[in-house]
């Protein structure tokens, strides 16, 4: 099929190209017809991540060019995990390799195509690698691995001094396997991954050339950091989750919508499928006109589609409009409100003995500091439950006023919020 001759200068404008083999090579093979690639994830947890993000994105974009992808899911790397630099991994149960492996290929699945000429395909290492003799491992791949040159690694040398298993030390051969196996039976000719993969990737192009006599590829995109340096992908919840249920779509619209007004080009570039004109003149309005983030809410309204569809975008933009505009919070459903509520702060009470009055409720949330303070902000006309105003400092809302039957939205003043759980 045709395929986009444009893709790599794409690329590299948009800053996924940290490190390749051969540009001019690459450049021709992407460009002679539709070319075989591969992307690997490993199930070390029950969810991707924003790192994650950017490698199904890249397979996405490769897709649309004209390319077809071969998403790969590590049921078998995934029970030994790529070595960190912080020290060994936990070794997860096979059990929980596998269920983690169901839920990592289910979030990928709906990026990919499955149809038409270029059709992608999923395919997990266990398959090749579950049955495979360690002596004909040995034998057929060991071989061709340098021992000097596995200590080279950085992630290798940089853990020599506290101590790096065997098992951690042979993942390369691992995945270098992969690509081998791959690239025999598919004819997958090209595989990426994140900057911090390069050594794993290039071990895997040099397997082909000395095993099978083949040329392959790689490239790999660069890691993500915010301006002071410090890695993307990280909250003060954990980890930037794709998992609704490990991170709400509402907290996952708010971190795109508070990143740095240095980095937001950057990130429009990565992780959405605007064209070029449109992001520059984005970037051109948000450096002459900052403070109105047009181009942050572009961002988190993007991604957050591409991750969670529409609705949950929209979802998460009435949310945040009811909480810090007045807007109607009975319109939102109990668990965009709950993840809101939840990174605002919120507090549990007990409803045995009734709610609370209007006065109780704001100390008690932390809002005002005590009864005084909280009787003075009433008077004032500074308190709100549900977006609307009390007037009364003995006021207690009834059971009816539970939004999802227990939920109150407290506010005081324009932008001070917090929630209580009754219960």
């Amino acid at each position: 099929m045709p395929v986009d001759p444009t893709l790599l200068d794409d690329l590299a404008w948009r800053g996924l190209l940290a490190e390749s083999t051969d540009r001019d090579a690459l450049r021709a093979a992407l460009s002679e017809g539709s070319l075989k690639f591969y992307v690997g994830f490993d199930p070390t947890a029950p969810s991707l991540h924003m790192g994650h993000l950017v490698q199904i994105l890249a397979a996405r974009r490769l897709q649309l060019a004209g390319h077809k992808p071969h998403a790969l899911v590590g049921g078998a790397t995934g029970m030994i995990g790529d070595p960190k630099e912080s020290g060994e991994r936990t070794l997860n149960s096979a059990d929980t390799v596998k269920e983690w492996t169901d839920r990592v290929r289910a979030q990928i699945e709906p990026f990919l195509s499955f149809e038409g000429e270029n059709a992608a395909r999923m395919v997990n290492n266990y398959d090749w690698t579950a049955q495979l003799s360690t002596i004909d491992f040995l034998r057929d791949i060991g071989k061709h691995f340098p021992v000097n040159r596995m200590l080279g690694r950085d992630v290798v040398a940089r853990r020599l001094e506290q101590g790096i298993s065997y098992t951690e030390f042979s993942y390369v051969l691992l995945q270098s396997f992969d690509f081998l196996t791959l690239y025999r039976e598919h004819g997958v000719t090209l595989q990426f991954g994140g900057s911090d993969q390069w050594g794993n990737l290039t071990a895997g192009v040099e397997l082909i050339r000395r095993a099978a006599g083949g040329k392959a590829h790689a490239f790999a995109t660069p890691l993500l950091t915010k301006s002071d340096g410090t890695k993307y992908g990280k909250t003060e919840g954990g980890a930037l989750w794709l998992d609704p249920e490990m991170m709400a779509p509402y907290a996952f619209h708010q971190f795109w919508l508070n990143v740095e007004d240095e980095k937001v080009g950057e990130l429009l570039r990565v992780f959405t499928f605007l064209g070029r004109q449109e992001i520059e003149e984005l970037e051109a309005r948000h450096a002459e006109k900052p403070f109105l983030r047009e181009a942050q809410k572009v961002l988190a309204d993007e991604v957050t589609t591409l991750v969670h569809g529409a609705s949950e975008t929209e979802q998460a933009k009435s949310a945040a409009e009811a909480l810090f505009g007045g807007g109607d919070v009975r319109a939102l459903s109990p668990a965009t409100l709950a993840a809101a509520l939840g990174e605002a702060g919120a507090v549990e009470l007990p409803g045995s003995a009734g709610i609370p009055d209007v006065v109780e409720l704001l100390t008690a949330t932390g809002l005002a500091k005590s009864k005084g303070e909280a009787r003075r902000t009433v008077a004032e006309g500074g308190a709100y439950i549900n977006n609307v105003r009390i007037e009364d400092p003995e006021h207690a809302p009834a059971s009816s006023d539970l939004i999802g039957g227990s939920w109150l939205v407290l506010r005081r003043g324009k932008k001070r919020f917090a929630g209580v759980r009754v219960v």
